[in-house]
């Protein structure tokens, strides 16, 4: 079982970092199964998630207050908007039916993200 804890973490990890790359693909319940699986599985890659110095904040922030900071919500909702958009205008410019769907997810994708609560700084 910890060697499938490892395993599920590590997948989820690489996922959640594709995620920032790919605005359909979400970051932070990746990380968060990461953190989950890894706490239970190995102390030692659970510590290195929560010390490391691109998701090791990002992850204890959520995990304690369930709020995000204003600076990735803004950029979490241009780059949906930026590719999605993109697709709209260039990509299914011929099916209006696809542009509405994906239109209908942009909108979805944003609202989940700005309906978690904003982090102020201390």
């Amino acid at each position: 079982m910890r060697v499938f804890l490892v395993v599920i973490g590590a997948i989820s990890f690489v996922l959640g970092v594709v995620g920032i790359f790919l605005p359909m693909l979400p970051t932070t319940p990746f990380l968060l199964l990461s953190a989950a699986a890894w706490v239970k599985a190995s102390p030692q890659l659970y510590t290195w998630l929560l010390n490391h110095k691109v998701f090791g904040e990002y992850i204890r922030n959520f995990r304690e207050h369930r709020a995000i900071p204003l600076r990735v919500k803004i950029t979490s909702v241009s780059l949906v908007w930026l590719t999605i958009g993109y697709c709209i205008l260039r990509v299914v410019n011929e099916w209006w039916w696809a542009q509405l769907l994906m239109g209908l997810l942009a909108t979805a994708i944003s609202w989940h993200i700005l309906s978690f609560k904003t982090l102020k700084k201390n």
